[in-house]
């Protein structure tokens, strides 16, 4: 090169090179401690729900008079993806979904823009209706989860002491939000005796107006003495039942207690909407989330000794459990960092040690944790913590950034065994390996660029890979140029027998090297031809044979079970089969904690878990056990009850927490269109096609019931004579059943509804109710009109502004790619016989990886460019950059036969593997070509400069590649990074075979060189 010889300097300045190599190992300690540390990366979920309630309404009238009007206004929105609508009775949630490359930067100006249009636009709302709500904190992750019970105290002791532990967590270093989750809604319930309120001639309105005025807070004046001004407080607090009791009720020219017509009491929202409990005890949670970039093993920490002290100052019966806890996570993620690291140490240290010798192993295995040093000195400085994605990382870069340190050092020591002076050996180094080292190491980075800029969900969440990747090699291409030669001269023995040139290369095994390397270049078309058979041969199997994913399974202890009862059904129903799941999951061995959500999902305590949104016929369990093999002993538990009919009320469901962006259902096929029924008889169709593939289980359609509801079919005429509304009528039916809210009382931090109800709550009762005329006459509501029963949708779904119904599938045995391409092809013949205004469209895994996959190709083109122009700048001619680009995909050879031979699924993950592999292979052919020049620079007959240089680059392509081989294994046992060690495991023992055989042929071929005679 003709830039400065680094190695040279290094090795002439030795004590400013000691004093770097020094500074550089002191900074990486340093920086290694001050970072932060996370389960997962920094992530923006892009996605804010928006909620309105109309109690009374269906959900055929929250669509026609609420959701459209909505979802209009926030179509107006810029970068909005989809809009996806849940509408049940008296309540529809919206999940405003941001397409993936908007900006996080304006994600705030987005979620302003839908929260000011839904301002807009509640005015023009019917009157009853309660919002819209919005929730920007719906990407919320909770690093702990921790549960406040205690049984057989009232909730409402339980939230003040809630409460006071949220203030006190709030002020914890690193805590961005302390949330009170789980609460159930205090109530002061007054069930009035409906006949003495009758019998005393009295409206129920009347003793509403007369509590409000009892409680409304007004002021009563001041005083303004010589010194300060003096307030008159006039005494207002109905806040405990024995006050709210003796509030006067004037009938006529008397007055009665409240507490004479009504029984007043403390309670809670009945039915509840949300039940939570832990261990089986109904409980609070307290959320936290962690700030940005907080160190998550040091944050964990202080959370774990607040907690202690708090478990020191509750009151007697009262209990703190953790629920969920990132901080064991990131604890295990990074203790198996530093066990791999210290495993790659070794097994470098040692590869290279045998195989030249003790000092040099030294050498390389100090490399290592110089590169990553100045790593986390870069990482720190651009404030990159370590997470899932960052130091998987850097467990691939320990296989890679080898290959620079052992490529110099093999090169001082075959210039030392020639008899060359040390320091000469070392600045030869530089010029003979600088250059094609470098670019091939830009080669390999430029193969990260689509996941580095990639504008998707999945760019932003592995686009760290490419940062810390590019920082690694790069900085390990800085040490094998300046710290290796200065540790070479430092450490290397003398070496004893001098050769001359090329003599160290004429041993036993080189001379059999050289033979089996003259037999390929000289039967060249053939050793080309079997070549590329092999590789339509794995392309074949990539695309048959070899499983798809999109991401894998986590290994994180947690079982979740959801239940999902017949739309429609009831919060009691629901809970009665969640308790029964709490019961079995208890007498389970090895089961930490046991948390139950009813009514809706769990808070999210992990990146890919989506919290289901409210319906009473839905509830989650999540048990957290001591390890994978008692999750697995969990699940089989489960599923084996589950599959003998325990629970033939409800779809239960078991499953594990899966890595990458929320995907409800491995295989989801979605019905568009219009008509209800219409979609019914389709989804039965797809179900049938869904469940004919054996790779299938428990297809089923997301709703296919009718809801019963009582339908009071009144009479006009009727109902005139009388002297009644249909306003009147239903306020006092509301009174009578559900209740209707008179006031709200000041209770400390909390107000709490004073509900007014009367006392039918079932169905018999509500054959004999009775509503009273202006004239206080009683009627019974059959005179009213005709009581029947009706059925109608219990919910509706909208993606877009269109009905649809989803058929949704699990897996057993396969991959959800797999199986949804096998399904979809099954499903051309239903596809062709659609209605007019009717389609399918496929959802779940396929549709998620897909968004990914398309930000990535989009990058591919500039991957490409840039790959080309860093091998054009080395190679300087056509014929080398085709040479070296030509070997780019043969790594697909090994990487699928390991991928069959280990049965692994290919997948986004093992995709950067395949990208690390071809970067690999560039770089070994870009070494090799340029030692092909050389060889034929100092007078050698190409033939055998190509032989030579395949012979000479021998040593070190074995070398890196059994340190990256053996370094990578440890990897293999990794959930979410396995499927890429195999590849590159399979992909780097093929590719050096293609290196030392492919390559001389393929050389001689291009080039048309003659075999020598």
């Amino acid at each position: 090169m003709s830039f400065p010889n680094l190695s040279a300097l290094a090795v002439r300045e030795r004590s400013v090179t000691l004093f770097f190599l020094l500074i550089s190992l002191l900074a990486g300690l340093y920086a290694f401690a001050s970072m932060g540390r996370a389960e997962d990366p920094d992530f923006t979920v892009r996605v804010m729900m928006v909620s309105a309630a109309w109690p009374g309404a269906s959900p055929k009238e929250i669509q026609q008079s609420v959701v459209d009007p909505l979802e209009k206004r926030i179509q107006e929105v810029e970068d909005l993806y989809r809009i996806e609508t849940t509408i049940r009775p008296g309540r529809a949630d919206l999940k405003v979904e941001f397409e993936d490359d908007t900006a996080a930067e304006v994600m705030e100006q987005r979620f302003y823009q839908v929260r000011r249009r839904m301002q807009d636009a509640a005015p023009h709302l019917p009157e009853g209706v309660v919002g819209p709500l919005i929730n920007e904190d719906f990407g919320d992750v909770y690093f702990s989860l921790v549960a406040l019970s205690a049984p057989g105290l009232p909730m409402r002791e339980l939230v003040r002491e809630a409460e006071a532990i949220r203030d006190r967590l709030q002020r914890v270093a690193g805590v961005n939000k302390a949330q009170v989750l789980g609460e159930r809604e205090e109530r002061m319930h007054l069930d009035f005796d409906l006949a003495r309120l009758q019998g005393l001639g009295v409206s129920s309105q009347a003793v509403f107006e007369a509590i409000e005025a009892h409680n409304r807070l007004l002021p009563a004046g001041s005083v303004d003495s010589e010194g300060p001004r003096l307030f008159l407080r006039v005494d207002h607090d109905l806040s405990e039942p024995e006050a709210l009791a003796e509030v006067p009720i004037r009938i006529g020219e008397r007055l009665v207690r409240l507490g004479d017509i009504a029984e007043v009491s403390r309670g809670y929202e009945d039915p509840p909407s949300y039940l939570v409990r832990a261990f089986g005890e109904e409980a609070l949670l307290l959320g936290v989330v962690m700030e940005d970039g907080v160190n998550g093993l040091a944050f964990g920490e202080r959370l774990d000794a607040f907690w202690a002290q708090e478990r020191e100052r509750l009151p007697l019966g009262m209990s703190l459990d953790v629920m969920t806890n990132q901080a064991d996570a990131i604890a295990g993620a990074v203790n198996l960092f530093q066990v791999k690291f210290l495993v790659a140490v070794v097994v470098v240290m040692l590869v290279t040690m045998l195989a030249v010798g003790l000092r040099a192993g030294i050498v390389v295995g100090i490399a290592i944790p110089v590169t990553l040093a100045l790593t986390f000195v870069a990482m720190l400085a651009m404030g990159i913590n370590l997470d899932r994605i960052t130091l998987g990382a850097l467990i691939i870069a320990l296989g890679l950034l080898v290959d620079d340190a052992i490529i110099a050092i093999e090169m001082m020591i075959v210039k030392m065994e020639e008899g060359w002076d040390r320091l000469a050996a070392a600045s030869h180094a530089w010029k003979v390996t600088a250059a094609p080292m470098l670019f091939g190491t830009l080669v390999t980075v430029a193969g990260f660029v689509p996941i580095g800029f990639a504008r998707s969900a999945v760019g932003e969440y592995a686009g760290n890979i490419f940062w810390v990747l590019g920082i690694a090699l790069t900085l390990s291409w800085i040490v094998a140029v300046v710290f290796t030669p200065y540790l070479g001269v430092k450490l290397l023995p003398e070496q004893q027998a001098t050769h001359g040139q090329h003599e160290a290369y004429q041993s036993r095994g080189y001379r059999r090297l050289r033979g089996v390397i003259r037999t390929c270049v000289r039967f060249r078309k053939s050793v080309v031809a079997v070549t590329l058979a092999l590789l339509v041969a794995a392309v074949a199997g990539m695309a048959g044979p070899v499983e798809k994913q999109f991401f894998p399974s986590s290994d994180r202890p947690e079982v979740l079970v959801s239940v999902y009862h017949p739309q429609g059904t009831a919060i009691g129903a629901t809970d009665a089969t969640t308790r029964r799941l709490e019961a079995l999951i208890h007498e389970a061995e090895g089961v930490e904690s046991l948390s139950a959500y009813v009514g809706a999902g769990a808070p999210r305590f992990f990146i890919s878990a989506n919290p289901e949104q409210p319906n009473p016929a839905f509830a989650k369990l999540i048990a957290v056990t001591q390890g994978v093999e008692s999750r697995e002993r969990l699940i089989e538990r489960l599923e084996a009850r589950i599959a003998a009919g325990d629970f033939p009320e409800a779809r239960v469901r078991v499953e594990r927490l899966l890595y990458g962006p929320p995907v409800e259902w491995p295989v989801t096929i979605r019905v568009v269109g219009d008509d209800a029924d219409r979609l019914r008889q389709i989804g039965h169709e797809v179900r049938e096609v869904i469940a004919a593939n054996e790779a299938t289980r428990d297809p089923h359609l997301e709703w296919d019931e009718r809801a019963p509801r009582l339908h009071l079919a009144l009479d006009p005429h009727r109902l005139r004579l009388i002297g009644l509304t249909p306003d009147e009528v239903a306020r006092q039916l509301q009174f009578q059943l559900d209740g209707i809210t008179i006031t709200e009382l000041r209770d400390g931090i909390r107000l709490v509804p004073a509900v007014g109800r009367g006392a039918a709550r079932d169905i018999e009762e509500v054959q004999s109710l009775e509503v009273v005329n202006r004239d206080g006459r009683r009627v019974p509501l059959t005179q009213l009109g005709e009581l029947e029963t009706v059925y109608e949708e219990p919910v509706i779904r909208r993606l877009d502004r269109e009905p649809f119904l989803a058929v949704n599938a699990d897996i057993q045995g396969a991959q959800p790619n797999d199986v949804t391409q096998a399904v979809w092809e099954a499903l051309g013949e239903v596809r062709e016989k659609l209605p007019a205004g009717y389609r399918l469209e496929i959802g779940g895994s396929v549709e998620q990886s897909d968004k990914a996959e398309a930000s990535i190709q989009a990058l591919q083109p500039l991957m490409v460019v840039l790959m080309l122009i860093f091998i054009m700048l080395q190679m300087r001619s056509f014929a080398g950059t085709f040479i070296v680009v030509a070997t780019a995909p043969l790594g697909l050879i090994g990487a699928v036969a390991a991928l069959l031979l280990f049965q692994q699924p290919f997948g986004f993950v093992a995709t950067l593997g395949l990208i690390g592999l071809a970067g690999i292979l560039m770089r070994n052919t870009l070494i090799l070509t340029q030692q092909v020049a050389d060889n034929a620079r100092d007078g050698m007959a190409m033939f055998d400069a190509v032989v030579e240089a395949a012979v000479q680059r021998a040593r070190p392509v074995i070398l890196t590649a059994l340190a990256a081989m053996l370094a990578f294994i440890p990897l293999t046992l990794d959930s979410f990074w396995g499927p890429l060690a195999y590849v590159l495991i399979g992909g780097v023992a093929v590719g050096t075979l293609i290196t030392l055989l492919f390559v001389p042929a393929l050389y001689a071929l291009w080039y048309r060189i003659a075999p020598r005679a």
